[in-house]
C-alpha cells in the first residue's frame, strides 16, 4: 500500500473521530479513540440480535414447509 493511500485512509478515520493524530515534525502519531467504535458495536448487537431471531424463524418455517412437501409428496406416491 502507497504512503498516500495509508495517508488517505488515516485521514477518514481522523474525520471519522476514530483516531486522534499527534504530529511532532514529520512523524504522525495515532492513537485510536475507542469510544465511537463501542457505540458502533453497540448498535451492531442490537440488530445482529434482531436478525438471528429473524433467521431462526425463517429457518423453522422453511423445515416445517419441507416436512409438508415431503410428506405430500410420501401421501401422493402412495396414491398411485
Amino acid at each position: 500500500m502507497s504512503l498516500n493511500a495509508v495517508s488517505k485512509h488515516l485521514f477518514v478515520l481522523e474525520r471519522a473521530g476514530l483516531i486522534e493524530r499527534n504530529i511532532r515534525g514529520r512523524e504522525h502519531y495515532c492513537h485510536l479513540l475507542a469510544g465511537p467504535l463501542e457505540q458502533a458495536a453497540a448498535w451492531l448487537n442490537h440488530y445482529r440480535e434482531f436478525w438471528e431471531l429473524r433467521l431462526d424463524a425463517l429457518e423453522v418455517h422453511l423445515a416445517a414447509k419441507r416436512t409438508r412437501k415431503l410428506t405430500r409428496r410420501k401421501a401422493r406416491d402412495r396414491a398411485r
